[in-house]
């Protein structure tokens, strides 16, 4: 489940003329919207063409491609068992988060201890650290040289490990919020009529818990089926799942046939959690209402020992993979000198250069998706559809829909972006929804226009949330890996495929070259970190 720096939120105002436009005018339907002018019709409509071309149209192309392939791939006893681990895999990591999250997210709601703010923050780190950086980190501690315990490779206990990283703190966060959204009076009801921990949990924290419980297991299900980094590097081939599967049928065996079957079963699967998903999110919306609990210093010995063991699970699980790297970085030598080489420089400057063109194109594409959706429903709930489809099946689609544009640098720039630009859209509608319309009718009746309102008032006002998807997208953007092995020229290799070229080459010293540009890259993803956490403190 991810730019160095952010743009100013001043270089954006240019489209505010449009987003105020759709901000006053009463649109309830597409119909209301064909009726304004052709070119504010042409800008409304840019998001929605762009994911009609981007996202649509390959899903098609890939669907109609070979309907005979479908009996082949259902009759493949190798597929089915890489079908069904994909599963089993989404599955046990789902049990494996909700097994260690609850504990660890009541520790967090309902107990004081120092330190517990700083850990509420580092759980939006593994939203920013790529995948390659936690799968190398894995190796790391695992892997044929692992530094805890060498020999784990080509078993299925790395994948999970890694799952686990990445989405125990998704899990957390929703038991965190869930707790927080139980009663202090019905908590504190319970304890005066003589309920215990286990009985106030049960009968009173369960009923308010369960909805973002099963919300925060569908959203690591999704993750984990549809994930690629990382069961790229620790699947191996025998427990390689469907999205490896798709990635081997394309480049290495031409095979668009089965690749499309594959393509359209991870979508499928994705599709229904997703909606899952959405359903739950209704019943899990955040009631400023309540009065939660003020957490309290451990008092029994039952609560230090889930304190001890929610610490313990964060750092064995959360930090152990990133200073696994770290240690194996500082003591690679002389290897260091791979950061002066001419292939570093430039892995790194297109890395850099990648993302800058996708950040901008993200911020166009998402603000102007906000000004749209927040007037109609329908396209507000598209904004989750880049989440829902992982990049190995858009970039399959997209090379099969757009083949004289393969290995093109727009091509790569758009895919970035589409799988950027929701984190922008994202945010400035969330905000833009909560600004107060008193403002808005304020600076009009000073006299202000439209454009001196969007200006003044709303832009400022937006500003947080655009910096928060701004970082977002940066993160997602640095870190991408799968987009870029499909659509990539060899020339234009960034830090991610430079790293998996470096680890499939023979000899200690391209291991520890590895190491080396994962700390590297582990350091530009904090970095984008240290912006969203001063974002949360200011």
């Amino acid at each position: 489940m991810a730019f160095i720096s952010y743009l100013p939120f001043q270089t954006t105002f240019a489209s505010y003329p449009l987003q105020y436009l759709f901000s006053t005018l009463p649109i309830r339907s597409m119909k209301t919207l064909f009726r304004l002018f052709p070119a504010t019709v042409l800008l409304a409509l840019l998001p929605l063409g762009f994911l009609a071309v981007m996202v649509v149209a390959p899903l098609v192309v890939m669907a109609a491609y070979d309907g005979s392939a479908w009996s082949l791939v259902l009759a493949d006893d190798y597929m089915q068992h890489h079908l069904v681990w994909t599963v089993v895999q989404a599955a046990v990591t789902c049990v494996l988060v909700l097994l260690l999250g609850i504990p660890v997210g009541w520790s967090l709601a309902r107990l004081s201890f120092r330190g517990r703010e700083m850990i509420l923050r580092l759980l939006m780190l593994p939203f920013v650290m790529p995948t390659l950086v936690v799968g190398v980190g894995v190796l790391a501690l695992f892997g044929a040289n692992g530094v805890l315990w060498a020999g784990w490779q080509d078993t299925p206990y790395l994948l999970l490990y890694g799952n686990v990283f990445f989405n125990l703190p998704v899990l957390v966060r929703a038991a965190y919020q869930g707790f927080l959204q139980v009663p202090q009076a019905r908590l504190q009801s319970a304890q005066t009529l003589g309920a215990g921990a286990w009985q106030r949990f049960c009968f009173v924290e369960w009923p308010v818990l369960r909805p973002w419980l099963a919300g925060g297991a569908c959203l690591v299900f999704l993750y984990c089926f549809s994930g690629f980094g990382l069961a790229l590097l620790l699947g191996g081939s025998r427990y390689a799942t469907v999205e490896v599967e798709i990635y081997q049928l394309v480049m290495y065996e031409l095979d668009m046939a089965q690749a499309s079957v594959l393509v359209w079963m991870v979508l499928g699967v994705t599709a229904l959690a997703g909606l899952l998903y959405a359903y739950l999110s209704r019943q899990t919306a955040s009631d400023k209402a309540v009065r939660a609990l003020p957490p309290h210093r451990p008092q029994s010995l039952g609560e230090r020992v889930l304190l001890g063991f929610s610490l313990m699970v964060l750092l064995l699980c959360c930090l152990l993979p990133l200073a696994a790297v770290i240690f194996l970085a500082a003591s690679a030598g002389g290897s260091w000198g791979v950061l002066l080489e001419q292939e570093t420089l430039v892995a790194g400057w297109n890395t850099l250069r990648f993302s800058g063109m996708a950040v901008l194109t993200a911020v166009v594409l998402g603000v102007m998706y906000a000004a749209v959706a927040r007037r109609v429903a329908w396209v507000r709930s598209l904004v989750f559809l880049p989440f829902m489809v992982s990049p190995v099946c858009i970039a399959a689609g997209i090379l099969l829909l757009y083949p004289q544009w393969t290995a093109s640098l727009p091509l790569l720039v758009a895919t970035y972006a589409l799988l950027a630009y929701p984190f922008v859209a994202k945010d400035v509608l969330a905000a833009w929804d909560d600004l107060p319309e008193d403002y808005v009718s304020a600076a009009r009746g000073m006299g202000a226009n439209a454009f001196q309102t969007t200006l003044y008032v709303t832009a400022p006002l937006l500003k947080p949330a655009l910096r928060r998807g701004l970082t977002l997208a940066a993160a997602t953007c640095i870190g991408e890996f799968a987009a870029t092995l499909f659509l990539s020229r060899p020339e234009w290799q960034t830090l991610t495929t430079l790293i998996y070229s470096y680890l499939g080459r023979a000899g200690e010293d391209n291991y520890a070259r590895a190491m080396v540009l994962t700390t590297v890259l582990m350091l530009l993803s904090l970095m984008v970190f240290l912006l969203l956490d001063e974002r949360e403190k200011t």
